[in-house]
């Protein structure tokens, strides 16, 4: 077991070259392997057909210049069409066979011919046959190829003294044995010499489209090392989806970081003075009653302070690539809990949700955006609450944005007090019971999201109106 761990810690995937390069080159071999026995297999058969009209040519030489006797005995009054067929065991021979006999050429002489087959044909019956066995002149094993031609004597015109007869015209195998292996030789000569090139041509190709990649992986690097802040623009339109999410990923980091250290320096910041407080109170030897009631304010405050910051902390961060959210299921949820708290009023809610609005980012935001600006709308709503969400698209991008609007018929928002209104721990009437701050937290949710916060006058309900565009995203 612990050999098997081993092996699976040090085996590691082959990188993408050697995937391609393999790829490539078994795609390649198996390529040239078949075009070659194509080519092989065309040449031979255009070979073996050569040879056949090759023999036929030579057995229709021969019929032109053959003569038989009275009694049936064969005469050859021309010169055969080469030389050969008179030179013994020259490797092509003639064989004619009548109904009574058989008659050679010199060269048939010595040679044992095939004895299987090489009977009587009719009339304008062709055969091809081979390689068929025999035995040459010096004893050895050989094969040759047969041509044979059924044709029908008939010299004096009488249907009496006409007979059949058949030539057959023979030449060694090792003539086309040795064209073949020429060829065979060069062909995969040539093959070979071009699939190297071709592997070469291959591994240059891959080297030069994989270049981008490698650049990828430099500038990477370096980010990691902190030698650069971001990765290049200049990148392959295959490669840039890649690029500018890695650049996404790493400017939301850093503003991540940058807001950990902000928060850090707030709650810093704001524990100081209690803590200057207990000090001093220590010091000054106050009565324990006092210093019991001044750590109780203290500690409250102290308290209360934390979990603002741990909860302005929480509500800041959001991961990108995250599932698109539904937003009328998360609505409904809150609005059930916001309709028992403001029963007294009998606020209704309305939804006018398009099917395909969705929110990229985090559950949490979503309940927090959504919890922050529906409560404002029931607080200060007379009868009813509309809430609205529809997709904004652009061109060229992969990712829907998201317009969400919230509406009341209350009292509505003067434009002179909106800055106002969205300043951290400001509320709009001192009178209605908050903490000023649920404004402020949806403003710093829309910043993590890139949008933007619109305040204006409600034209369906007359009240307030807060509208969220959150941007399409790559």
């Amino acid at each position: 077991m612990s050999g098997r761990l081993w092996f699976f810690k040090r085996w590691r995937p082959r990188s993408l070259q050697a995937r391609q390069l393999l790829a490539a080159s078994v795609s390649l071999i198996a390529f040239l392997a078949i075009a070659g026995y194509a080519l092989d297999a065309a040449f031979a058969d255009t070979a073996r057909a050569n040879l056949r009209e090759r023999l036929k040519n030579y057995a229709t030489a021969y019929a032109a210049g053959i003569d038989f006797t009275r009694d049936r005995s064969l005469y050859i009054r021309e010169q055969p069409p080469d030389p050969r067929f008179d030179v013994p065991g020259s490797g092509l021979y003639l064989q004619v066979v009548m109904p009574d006999g058989k008659g050679n050429s010199m060269s048939a002489e010595g040679p044992m011919l095939p004895t299987v087959g090489g009977g009587l044909l009719a009339p304008r019956q062709e055969v091809f046959e081979g390689p068929l066995p025999m035995i040459q002149i010096d004893g050895s094993q050989g094969s040759v190829y047969r041509y044979g031609l059924g044709l029908v004597w008939d010299a004096d015109a009488d249907p009496a003294t006409e007979f059949p007869y058949t030539i057959y015209v023979m030449e060694d195998s090792r003539a086309l044995g040795a064209q073949l292996r020429v060829f065979r030789g060069r062909v995969w000569f040539w093959m070979g010499g071009a699939g190297l090139i071709l592997l070469l041509l291959q591994t240059v190709i891959l080297q030069w489209s994989l270049r981008p990649m490698r650049r990828v992986i430099t500038e990477l690097t370096k980010v990691q090392r902190g030698e650069t802040e971001r990765m290049s623009e200049r990148h392959p339109r295959e490669l840039e989806p890649l690029t500018d999410s890695i650049n996404a990923f790493i400017e939301s980091e850093r503003e991540n970081l940058e807001r950990q250290r902000n928060t850090l320096a707030d709650l810093a910041h704001s524990l100081k003075t209690p803590l200057a407080v207990l000090r001093t109170q220590l010091d000054s030897g106050a009565q324990d009653q006092d210093l019991r009631e001044e750590f109780d304010v203290q500690l409250r405050r102290m308290n209360n302070l934390v979990g603002y910051q741990l909860a302005r902390a929480a509500s800041s961060g959001h991961k990108l690539f995250s599932a698109p959210l539904p937003i009328e299921s998360n609505a409904e949820e809150i609005v059930r809990g916001l309709e028992k708290v403001y029963a007294s009023k009998g606020v209704l809610c309305e939804f006018d949700i398009d099917e395909a609005a969705r929110f990229h980012g985090e559950p949490g935001d979503l309940q927090e955006l959504l919890g922050n600006l529906l409560e404002n709308a029931f607080k200060w709503a007379n009868r009813r609450v509309l809430l609205t969400a529809k997709p904004l698209t652009e061109r060229g991008v992969r990712r829907a944005g998201l317009l969400l609007s919230v509406d009341d018929d209350g009292p509505g928002i003067a434009p002179e007090d909106i800055a106002k209104v969205l300043q951290r721990g400001v509320r709009g009437d001192e009178r209605v019971q908050g903490h000023g701050i649920g404004l402020s937290i949806v403003q710093d949710l829309i910043k993590d999201y890139r949008g933007e916060l619109q305040v204006k006058r409600s034209p369906e309900l007359g009240g307030a109106r807060f509208e969220v565009k959150l941007p399409p995203g790559p």
